[in-house]
């Protein structure tokens, strides 16, 4: 029997076997695809993403192969300067498709052992005090600790636990993909141009060889999002919307999505959670899904770790739906508004002018930009530091920078005073005693997942506080 198996083998479900994985736990990932999708559903890593990758010391594998966007447009694709003196050392957007950012997270997976069988699909589920037992679609049963599905909005894992999605069907449709086109550069950065003023929800980017990534409106709503759009139907509505279809050829793929948003009721049934897609889907505006799916495993890895490794405190393990469901509802309504806001109509149209008005106030547009990049996130952990609840950003060190401390997955106490101690919880959380002129606290002590658990300077408090995150001193 394993640890833990994780159903599916996106983004989310590779961070997370490889948070696991750095704890030590024995994680099997059940991906049903073969092979890799091809599809580009994302388009890059937000702020908060971006500082996960750092914590990891996986940064550096994605800036090689993405591109930094310092430009706004984040908030329904209005277009405003990327707001001054955020709170990060990474202020920027990192443009990387998907595939890529799935073969980073397949390397790392792989490096820290963590084994990926593709092609196998979880057909049943069932689970005792124990464990979980999973039955595949070739006859084989698979027993684990404990099961995390992240397959998807249409998680199998869901369904069979029978836990509720509530929300909204898909009212409106977008059709996407990537294909050849004939028309002239120039001539269709014009159209393109012209055509954007009044439709948000239209674009063309070049991918060099004459390949372009579209995205255009649906006429209606398919029964079926899974049956992919055709060429002729992604022409059609390129002449609806653009008045051509830009000479259109040869697809490498099309997709469709939809404006569904939808909540799970609960993120945990016993031995069984969800994360990513599976526990939340919403519309794309933003680019806020793939984002969230990950931040999600960094959020439940160390927790998760934590139960299997015997160490856990009381009610740790719940705190990941306490922590990240909140989080996922505020996506939700952000998504709802930037769907209205890109809306063609003319209410909405007005709407959009006074909010374009209101983000040129730079405390408007950076609440905005926090609350999509996410470094605007704080969990309730009660009264405290204004810093308690927070992820904290990487700050320079007289010896190095905070978050190349983190690569561990551990807790960690950074001591300005070189006057307290974690003896008990050595095995748990560092101890790191260096001085930065960027914080303005005597000492913080870090969850694995960088939010700040406690600051101050007082031993007697901060002892109060390591057993609520890190459990039980050791004698």
């Amino acid at each position: 029997m394993t640890d833990v198996i994780v159903v599916g083998g996106g983004p989310t479900g590779l961070m997370l076997a490889a948070e696991l994985r750095l704890h030590g736990v024995r994680v099997v990932v059940l991906e049903r695809d073969a092979e890799p999708t091809k599809v580009v559903r994302a388009m890059g890593l937000h702020v908060r993403s971006i500082e996960v990758m750092d914590q990891r010391g996986l940064l550096d594998r994605f800036l090689a192969l993405g591109k930094r966007i310092d430009n706004g447009g984040l908030f329904a694709g209005m277009d405003k300067p990327w707001p001054s003196d955020m709170d990060t050392a990474h202020g920027y957007i990192l443009g990387i498709p998907q595939p890529l950012i799935e073969r980073v997270l397949n390397e790392h997976a792989a490096e820290v052992g963590v084994e990926v069988r593709r092609g196998c699909e979880v057909v049943g589920l069932s689970q005792d005090d124990d464990g979980v037992t999973v039955g595949l679609a070739d006859g084989t049963r698979l027993r684990s600790r404990y099961l995390v599905g992240c397959d998807g909005g249409r998680s199998t894992v869901r369904k069979l636990l029978g836990v509720g999605f509530p929300g909204e069907p898909s009212r409106v449709e977008t059709l996407i993909g990537e294909a050849m086109v004939t028309m002239p550069e120039d001539e269709l950065t014009a159209v393109v141009t012209e055509t954007r003023k009044t439709q948000k929800r239209f674009g063309l980017m070049p991918l060099g060889d004459g390949a372009h990534r579209m995205i255009v409106p649906a006429d209606g709503v398919a029964e079926d999002r899974a049956v992919p759009p055709t060429l002729d139907e992604l022409k059609r509505q390129l002449v609806a919307v653009a008045g051509t279809d830009f000479g259109v050829h040869s697809p490498r793929w099309l997709s469709r999505f939809g404006d569904a948003t939808r909540l799970a009721e609960h993120y945990r049934v016993g031995r069984a959670l969800l994360a990513g897609d599976a526990a939340h889907i919403h519309p794309p505006t933003g680019g806020q899904g793939l984002n969230l799916g990950v931040q999600d495993a960094f959020n439940l890895g160390w927790k998760l770790a934590a139960e299997i490794n015997g160490w856990a405190p009381a009610g740790l393990l719940d705190t990941y739906h306490a922590e990240r469901r909140p989080v996922a509802a505020d996506v939700l309504d952000n998504t709802r508004a930037q769907i209205l806001l890109l809306s063609t109509e003319p209410g909405p149209r007005s709407v959009r002018r006074l909010f374009s008005e209101l983000m040129d106030f730079d405390v408007v547009n950076r609440f905005l930009i926090e609350k999509i990049t996410a470094i605007g996130v704080r969990y309730d952990f009660g009264e405290g530091h204004e810093l308690l609840g927070r992820r904290l950003r990487d700050v320079s060190l007289k010896h190095g920078r905070l978050y190349e401390l983190m690569r561990t997955g551990r807790g960690l106490l950074l001591d300005q005073t070189g006057r307290l101690s974690v003896e008990g919880w050595a095995d748990r959380v560092d101890h790191v005693v260096d001085v930065s002129e960027e914080l303005d606290t005597p000492a913080v002590l870090l969850r694995p997942d960088g939010h700040v658990a406690w600051a101050g300077d007082d031993q007697r408090d901060l002892l109060r506080h390591l057993p609520r995150w890190f459990g039980t001193a050791k004698a």
